[in-house]
C-alpha cells in the first residue's frame, strides 16, 4: 500500500540505560567508573536509523524517574519521536552494566526485574500511529513474557490493514528469557523448543528477518544453520539477512540455496574488534537505511556491514552509531586502517556530525570575567564572595530577559559562577565555561595540565571556553607552547565528549591587520584542531570576515561557527561590527560581556546600585545588544534581496 507517511519505521521493544566500564580491560567486577548511554537494542538501532536520514518514532515504556527522563530526552535529542514512549508508575527504567574484558568477552549484567520497557501491553499499541509507519521493528525480548508478547501481536495485527512492513530482529538472549544466570548476560547458544515456539507465530507475517546464527538457529529451532533457514523460509515469506561478524553477512530473498555461499553475500570490513557490543543494531540500522529506500540486498549489506565495522571500533551503543555523513564517507573510501578509533579524520567527523542540535543563533551574555572583577571588588574591599554575588545578579537579569528565548546562553566561570553554573544548568540554555587561567601568556589551564579530568567532572552540555592570545606572528618559541596547549585542550575535549570554543584575540605587540584572525586560525588548524566554536574580536573589515570564512570552509566545514566578541565596545561601535560580521555565514551569534554588565558593577561594588538595579540593568541592556543584532541581520537581509 504506497501513501505517505509520517514515518519510516517504528522501533518496538527495549529501552534501558547502559552503564560502560570505562577501564577497558577489566573484568566487570574491577571496573571503577562507568560512562552512561542511552541503550537496548531496539533504542539503539532507532538512534542508528534516525542519524541515517530515516524519520523513526520509538514505543517503549520508561519508568517515573531520572533515568526514564534521561532515556526520552536522548531518544528525542537524536530526533526520535517520542509521543509514544509512555510511563510506568510502578516499574523502574532497565539498567545493564557492561565492560569490555577483551576482544572475544564483553561481560553484561542485565537489571531488568519487572522493568519499564517490559511493562509494554497491548492497551499501548496505537493502530492508527502503527498505520502512519512505514515498516514496524519488533525486537525479540518482548516475545519473552505474555504481556509483551501479547503487545507485539497487537502491533503486528495493526500492521496488514496499512500495508506497514513487518521487521524482526530476533536479539535473542537467554538471560532474558530466564534461561541463563544473571552472570551469563553475554551467553547466545542456550535455546529450547519453547523459546522457537515463541518466535514460530511471528515469522509468518514478516517481511524482513535478520539475526546471526546462533539467533536465527534459534528461530528455525534447528542446531544446523541451514536447516533453520529452511525451517523459517516454510513459514515465512520474508528476506532472510545472517550477521556472521568479521565473515560479513549474507541475505536470502528466495528459496534457502545448498550452501550460505549462494546467498547475496555483503562481504565485512577488515578492522580491529574493540566493542562488539551494539554492532548488530548498528547493522540494522545501516540496512535499513538502504531497505526502506529501496536499495538492493547487496547496497544494504554494504552499509549495514560499515555501520557494524563503525561501531565495533568506538565504546557504547547508541552513541557509537554513524551519521548519513559519516556513513557515506566511510563507504567511499573504506577504512585507513585496522583501529578505526585512532582515524582522526573519521573520528572528527563522527562527532562533528552527531553533536547535539543547538539554536541556529545564538545571544551569549559572558560572564565568566575573573581578574577584571576582582580589581574592581578589590578597588572597594569586596572579596570572592561579593564576587560571586554580584555574578548571581547577573544571572538574574539574564534569565529576565531570556524568557522564552531559545537563542540564549551564557558563558559564566566556576571560581565565582559554581552556584549560577548549577543553576543554569538544565535550563536549555546554552552554557560555555572557561578553563584556561585568565589573562596567560603561554596558555595555562586553572586545572592545571591535566584538563580532561576536570572536564570529567563537568555537566555534558557544558562547553569549554579557552582563551588564547595567539599572534601567528609570534615568536615560534611561543607560539608552538600556545598551540601544543590548545591541542591537548581540544583532545581532552574530545575524549569527554565535551564541545570547544576556542577564543583568540591576537595581541596587540604584534602588527595585526584585517587578515591576522584568520592567519592564526590557520596556524591552529594547521596543528591539527578543529574546535567546534571559534569567539572573535569584533571587526568593521569585511575582508576580515571574508578570510575567517575561508579558513572554516577549507578546514572544517562542519565547524558550528563564530561567536562575535564584544571587547566592552559601546553600543555604536558593536551595532557597526554586528552589521558586518552578520554577512558572513559563519558568524551564528555574539558572546558580550562588559558592553552589559561593566558600569553595574562598578556602581554596585562602589555601593552606589542596588540589587534590584543591577538585575534591571543586565536584563535591559542585554536585550539592547540582542536587538542590534537582530537589526543588523534585517539590514543584511534586506541588502541581500536588494543585490
Amino acid at each position: 500500500m504506497d501513501r505517505p507517511r509520517a514515518f519510516d519505521l517504528l522501533c518496538m521493544g527495549r529501552a534501558a540505560v547502559d552503564l560502560y566500564g570505562e577501564q577497558v580491560g577489566a573484568p566487570l567486577e574491577d571496573v571503577t567508573t562507568f560512562a552512561k548511554y542511552l541503550g537496548g537494542s531496539p533504542a539503539n538501532t532507532a538512534v542508528g536509523a534516525s542519524r541515517l536520514g530515516l524519520a523513526v518514532a520509538m514505543l517503549t515504556r520508561v519508568g517515573n524517574e531520572q533515568n526514564g527522563t534521561f532515556v526520552r530526552a536522548q531518544l528525542a535529542r537524536e530526533g526520535v519521536d517520542v509521543s509514544q514512549v509512555s510511563t510506568d508508575p510502578d516499574r523502574l527504567t532497565a539498567l545493564v552494566f557492561l565492560a569490555i574484558r577483551d576482544r572475544e568477552n564483553f561481560p553484561h549484567v542485565f537489571y531488568r526485574e519487572r522493568c519499564a520497557d517490559m511493562g509494554l501491553t497491548a492497551e499501548h499499541v496505537d493502530p492508527a500511529f502503527v498505520g502512519s509507519c512505514g515498516a514496524l521493528l519488533v525486537s525479540g525480548t518482548h516475545l519473552s513474557q505474555p504481556s509483551t508478547l501479547a503487545a507485539c501481536h497487537a502491533a503486528i495485527d495493526a500492521t496488514r490493514a496499512s500495508g506497514t512492513r513487518v521487521i524482526l530482529d530476533i536479539d535473542y538472549r537467554p538471560v532474558l528469557w530466564g534461561l541463563a544466570a544473571h552472570a551469563q548476560g553475554s551467553a547466545r547458544e542456550l535455546a529450547t523448543s519453547e523459546v522457537s515456539a515463541c518466535y514460530a507465530p511471528v515469522l509468518a507475517h514478516c517481511d524482513l528477518i535478520v539475526g546471526t546464527e546462533e539467533e536465527i538457529r534459534v528461530a528455525g529451532g534447528s542446531v544446523d544453520t541451514l536447516a533453520a533457514l529452511r525451517a523459517i523460509r516454510e513459514c515465512s515469506a520474508a528476506t532472510l539477512v545472517l550477521k556472521r561478524g568479521a565473515h560479513g553477512s549474507i541475505a536470502f530473498a528466495g528459496m534457502i540455496p545448498a550452501s550460505l555461499d549462494q546467498g547475496v553475500h555483503g562481504p565485512a570490513f577488515a578492522v580491529e574488534v574493540f566493542n562488539t557490543l551494539g554492532a548488530g543494531d548498528a547493522f540494522m540500522a545501516g540496512f535499513l537505511s538502504g531497505w526502506l529506500r529501496g536499495e538492493t540486498l547487496l547496497q544494504c549489506l554494504a552499509r549495514g556491514n560499515a555501520c557494524g565495522a563503525l561501531v565495533v571500533s568506538r565504546h557504547g551503543c547508541a552513541p557509537a552509531m554513524p551519521s548519513a555523513i559519516e556513513l557515506r564517507a566511510f563507504l567511499a573510501s573504506g577504512p585507513s586502517r585496522p583501529r578505526l578509533r585512532e582515524d582522526a579524520a573519521l573520528e572528527h567527523l563522527h562527532r562533528a556530525t552527531t553533536r547535539a542540535r543547538v539554536a541556529r543563533k545564538l545571544h551569549v551574555l559572558a560572564f565568566d570575567h575573573r581578574s577584571q572583577l576582582e580589581a574592581v571588588a578589590r578597588a572597594h574591599g569586596g572579596g570572592a564572595a561579593r564576587i560571586a554575588a554580584f555574578k548571581s545578579l547577573v544571572a538574574d537579569g539574564f534569565v529576565r530577559a531570556a524568557q522564552g528565548r531559545h537563542d540564549a546562553g551564557v558563558i559564566v566561570d566556576d571560581r565565582y559562577g559554581e552556584a549560577v553554573l548549577a543553576r543554569l544548568t538544565g535550563k536549555e540554555f546554552w552554557i560555555a565555561r572557561p578553563v584556561e587561567v585568565p589573562g596567560s601568556v603561554p596558555l595555562a589551564f586553572e586545572s592545571g595540565m591535566n584538563v580532561g579530568l576536570a572536564l570529567r567532572t563537568w555537566p555534558a552540555s557544558h562547553v569549554a571556553k579557552c582563551l588564547a592570545y595567539f599572534h601567528p606572528d609570534e615568536e615560534k618559541e611561543l607560539q608552538a607552547t600556545h598551540l601544543e596547549r590548545i591541542a591537548a585542550l581540544a583532545a581532552a575535549c574530545a575524549a569527554t565528549s565535551r564541545e570547544l570554543l576556542l577564543e583568540i584575540i591576537p595581541p596587540v605587540r604584534h602588527d595585526n591587520d584585517a587578515l591576522t584572525t584568520a592567519r592564526a586560525m590557520e596556524a591552529i588548524y594547521a596543528h591539527g584542531v578543529k574546535p567546534d566554536w571559534w569567539k572573535l574580536p569584533p571587526s568593521l573589515e569585511r575582508k576580515t570576515w571574508k578570510s575567517v570564512g575561508d579558513a572554516i570552509a577549507k578546514h572544517d566545514p562542519l565547524c558550528r561557527g563564530v561567536l562575535v566578541l564584544g571587547l566592552e565596545a559601546p553600543a555604536d561601535e558593536l551595532a557597526g561590527s554586528f552589521r558586518v560580521a552578520v554577512a558572513s555565514p559563519w558568524v551564528k551569534g555574539f558572546a558580550v560581556g562588559r558592553s552589559i554588565f561593566a558600569d553595574a558593577a562598578q556602581s554596585w561594588f562602589a555601593g552606589l546600585a542596588s540589587d534590584a538595579e543591577v538585575v534591571e540593568t543586565v536584563a535591559r541592556r542585554y536585550l539592547e545588544i540582542v536587538n542590534l543584532w537582530e537589526a543588523a541581520e534585517a539590514h543584511a537581509a534586506r541588502e541581500s534581496a536588494a543585490a
